[in-house]
């Protein structure tokens, strides 16, 4: 006897009928909710486009349709990525008018905060306690701000102990600002700072002098456009070999775990040099933090955690 779940439906089976059925539900109740087109609704939004991509146009794809209703599926699949596009359409052009708010001075410091609160309806600075280096609306948002350009596509070779590049999650980097409690004097580094997002966002949100060191020439140009298109001349990005960057007038620095074991000890050395010669504070976030933590010339200002995805604050002593 055959399997009934390797069984094909054919043309009339019910269950086909009834998932169009479905479907054409979704896509009808998406079609009436006006408030998506509201620019302030940015979470309902993105809740909106995610539907669509895995339960709508997911479902129209696997399994495929047979027999009659190919044409069904077809043009329901059409409709549901139209309407889409027209939601994403209002999101590029609230990002381009907000993108202009920032390069006009208009939206910088709290005014961006408030900002960011309004489109999400929450607190960026009271998003702590996450204990894994996930993603969520927030970085939505910021990606859609600060991305305008496509992607650039890696070009040497990443040498052996340098990890492959991931994004600092945005809830981090507003948690890191709120507590670094810049000062006028302060410079701020990026270690490892690929598209730019951190020291972008240290400097809108605070005002702080900031510098991203990145060994990728294509990131670090694309981060340089980024922070040159928003008008950010506090904002520099060095394409360089952290272990041969200068950091003499660095005070506060960030790692989200860019490079590991010997090139990670000599940066930490030079780090360690700089701190002789005044305090310096240092982030950090994911794996290297439980190497950062057994130098001796570094102080947790807390009991250090198991979890190493959680921000972590060392002050040199």
């Amino acid at each position: 006897m055959a399997n009934e779940h390797s069984k094909q439906p054919n043309p009339g089976d019910s269950t086909s009928e009834i998932s169009l059925s479905d479907i054409q539900s979704d896509i009808e109740a998406l079609e009436r909710n006006q408030a998506l087109y509201n620019e302030k609704n940015f979470t309902s939004r993105a809740e909106a486009i995610d539907f669509i991509d895995f339960h709508v146009i997911g479902r129209i794809e696997s399994p495929l349709p047979y027999g009659k209703l190919v044409q069904q599926f077809s043009s329901l699949k059409e409709r549901a990525e139209n309407l889409k596009c027209r939601l994403e359409e209002v999101d590029n052009s609230m990002f381009k008018k907000l993108r202009g708010d920032i390069k006009t001075g208009k939206c910088r410091g709290e005014a961006f905060k408030e900002m960011v609160m309004d489109y999400l309806k929450q607190n960026p600075d009271r998003q702590e306690g996450q204990t894994v280096a996930g993603y969520d609306n927030l970085d939505a948002f910021i990606n859609g701000l600060l991305l305008e350009e496509p992607l650039p596509d890696e070009t040497p070779h990443r040498e052996p102990e340098m990890v492959f590049y991931q994004q600092t999650p945005a809830r981090v980097i507003f948690e890191l600002i709120e507590k670094a409690d810049f000062k006028a004097e302060d410079v701020f580094y990026d270690l490892g700072s690929g598209l730019g997002h951190v020291p972008i966002l240290a400097n809108l949100l605070s005002g702080v002098k900031a510098k991203g060191v990145e060994f990728e020439p294509a990131y670090c140009c694309y981060a340089a456009g980024s922070a040159a298109a928003l008008n950010l001349p506090g904002v520099q990005f060095v394409n360089m070999d952290a272990r041969q960057a200068d950091y003499s007038d660095g005070t506060v620095f960030f790692m989200y775990t860019p490079f590991e074991g010997k090139m990670l000890d000599e940066v930490l050395e030079k780090l360690r040099l700089e701190s002789q010669r005044r305090k310096i504070k240092l982030f950090t976030y994911g794996p290297c933090t439980i190497e950062v933590a057994k130098e001796s010339w570094l102080s947790c200002e807390c009991p250090m955690e198991r979890c190493i995805y959680k921000l972590t604050i060392f002050n040199s002593l």
